[in-house]
């Protein structure tokens, strides 16, 4: 039951001097009925748009009107959650995804015209990927590790017989990635580090499969679009740079180009369905900038521009008269608005942020920088709470994100808000290892994590300190997955540096979970050992050194533990044992598990009850008012 929200004034003027303000704090439950809608496929006839939403309290599949004039719930969901694939090509059929409670184990089901579901990959405990339609939109591509668990083939499914056709059996580790326009050619990928990454062409007329990727020194590579006319093969890279562009390669004379370089990460690209134009995706800062080109006139088109508001996300429909923008920015979720080449039109068809919270009582992020332990610039997004100052001082979280290799980006996140809104200082911290910052410094924790990522965190305390809106008497530290593996290794290595951990799904016993993995991750198997380590061999070593179960009895600090039951990744007896170990140093533990959640939580309902549960451990152990 929602709680009504307490007006509270602020009497104290801000630190950086601006005036006070009052701000509306929000319950948990205000903040979870915020709108999660991604996706976007657009039907054969344009008019509509195939999404997911979480609107029922579970993610369901929804049609919104181009037009913005209203909405239609396709699926119906109570208990599973259910993703939105695609509109077919030429009529309303659909695909979309689902599993069970969490547990990766993904099918793809059809819903017809009448409403009836098929699960046209039905085999039980195989992984099944959609891979996109074939040109002449008579089939589909999907990937399956229905033959071996450990392998994904490559499947050609016809829409008029429903019946899946193996194209490529992938006896050599090499993962199918791309098919081209005509079928003839197919790109696979191999990952050998998380540094390297190559590329082979398999030309499916002749047999043959060619090593396209040749290069000196770490590279990866990652194929994005075909050339109509099957000639051009398009990838991104890092070869020889530190960031990654886009390239092209022609397929009969093996010549590579540039196409499109910047001084960040070109995250995706791909070309509209006739090539009219060119979509770019840039990770600038934690931000994406989007960028599309006329491929006629070689010139960049001018979109809307949104107050506020970054373009995230686009897919340009079959005709290439309009496009789906998905804007958000870190005080407003995600919002859906379709736009004519042609005429300039633009209509908005969500509304995501809850009617009852007001943008202005949010906090934007702010990209910051500071020095760790060996001089190392750390990137960080600062959220300072409205109510903070030199003369009302706040406790601090350090946010610590997933991966490892992930990037705390400036996107909404309705639970960082929550805290925020709650008085609670949140620093984002993308440690070394991080993505987004150059190959160098996304390898700088190759086998040191817990130890420089960890100082990295540390020190992220003297940049709190400079700020004189922070009570340094109440830092805690926050994260999920590795993250949450962060949080464990400070509170076990770093026993005094921080005051309370909140462990959402975290890695503690590294010798397991690497011994554990889903056999579905075997083609990344060996490029993760390279990064962590390999725990059949005297890397062992280490992955003990490191591992905060085998180190329990140096936490001394309050600790909160949220775990799924289902999770294929980290799984729950990591949790398990950790808090069975803390509890034995008379250390306050709390322990939340949900039996219906994987490495994630999905439902709203276990959102809320686990994230309020969160904050009131930290009122209780950090901030110090009692805690409900």
């Amino acid at each position: 039951m929602k709680k009504v929200a307490i007006v509270i004034a602020m009497a104290m003027m801000v630190a950086c001097g601006q005036p006070s303000r009052e701000v509306k704090q929000y319950t948990i439950e205000q903040f979870f009925d915020n709108l999660s809608i991604s996706g976007g496929s657009f039907s054969a006839d344009e008019t509509r748009l195939l999404v997911t939403s979480n609107q029922t309290g579970i993610y369901n599949v929804f049609s919104l009107r181009v037009d913005g004039s209203g909405e239609e719930q396709f699926t119906f969901s109570e208990k599973e959650s259910m993703f939105a694939i695609s509109y077919f090509p030429e009529d309303d059929r659909f695909l979309f995804s689902s599993d069970r409670g969490g547990n990766e184990i993904s099918h793809i089901y059809m819903q017809d015209e009448d409403g009836t579901v098929s699960d046209l990959t039905p085999w039980e405990g195989a992984v099944s990927s959609f891979g996109g339609w074939a040109r002449d939109g008579e089939s589909f591509f999907f990937v399956s590790n229905r033959r071996d668990p450990r392998y994904f083939d490559l499947y050609e499914m016809s829409i008029e017989t429903l019946e899946p056709e193996m194209i490529y059996e992938n006896l050599e580790n090499l993962s199918p990635a791309l098919i081209s326009n005509k079928r003839r050619y197919l790109v696979l990928t191999m990952p050998v580090t998380t540094s390297n990454e190559e590329m082979y062409l398999r030309d499916r007329e002749t047999g043959e499969t060619r090593h396209i990727s040749a290069h000196e020194g770490d590279a990866t590579y990652s194929p994005t679009d075909f050339s109509l006319d099957d000639r051009i093969l398009y990838f991104l890279t890092n070869e020889g740079s530190e960031y990654t562009y886009l390239a092209a390669m022609n397929l009969e004379t093996g010549e590579k180009e540039v196409v499109y370089r910047d001084d960040w990460d070109v995250m995706y690209a791909s070309n509209s369905h006739q090539e009219r134009y060119r979509v770019i995706g840039i990770n600038e800062d934690a931000r994406t900038v989007v960028k599309i080109y006329d491929l006629s006139s070689g010139k960049e088109v001018s979109l809307p521009e949104f107050e506020g508001g970054d373009i995230t996300g686009v897919s340009i429909s079959r005709s290439e008269e309009l496009i789906r923008l998905s804007v958000g920015s870190s005080t407003s979720p995600g919002d859906i608005h379709v736009y004519s080449f042609s005429d300039g039109g633009l209509a908005k068809l969500t509304s995501t942020l809850n009617p009852e919270i007001d943008e202005g009582d949010l906090v934007t992020g702010e990209v910051i920088r500071y020095p760790s332990f060996d001089s190392l610039e750390i990137p960080a997004i600062l959220y300072k709470p409205h109510q903070a100052s030199r003369k009302n001082k706040v406790p601090a979280l350090l946010w610590i994100h997933g991966g490892p290799g992930g990037q705390s980006r400036l996107g909404f996140s309705s639970l960082i808000q929550y805290f925020v809104n709650q008085g609670y200082a949140i620093l984002a911290v993308n440690n070394r290892g991080s993505s987004g910052y150059g190959k160098t410094f996304h390898n700088l924790d190759n086998k040191r994590h817990g130890e420089d990522d960890l100082l990295d965190c540390v020190y992220a305390k003297n940049y709190l300190d400079g700020l004189g809106y922070v009570d340094m008497d109440k830092v805690g530290i926050v994260g999920g997955s590795y993250g949450g593996y962060m949080v464990m290794a400070a509170l076990a290595f770093q026993p005094e540096a921080f005051a309370v951990g909140a462990n959402i799904f975290g890695v503690t016993n590294w010798i397991r979970t690497l011994r554990s993995i889903p056999p579905w991750w075997e083609g990344q198997k060996k490029a993760l050992y390279d990064e962590l380590g390999d725990p059949g061999t005297l890397d062992s070593v280490r992955l003990y050194r490191i591992s905060p179960l085998f180190h329990a009895e140096n936490v001394t600090k309050p600790l909160i533990v949220l775990q799924g039951a289902n999770d294929p990744r980290v799984l729950k007896i990591e949790s398990d044992e950790i808090v069975e170990a803390v509890s034995q140093n008379g250390v306050p533990v709390e322990y939340v598990v949900f039996d219906d959640e994987g490495h994630g939580f999905r439902k709203k309902e276990n959102q809320i009850e686990g994230y309020g549960k969160i904050l009131q451990f930290l009122d209780k152990h950090l901030k110090g008012t009692g805690g409900a």
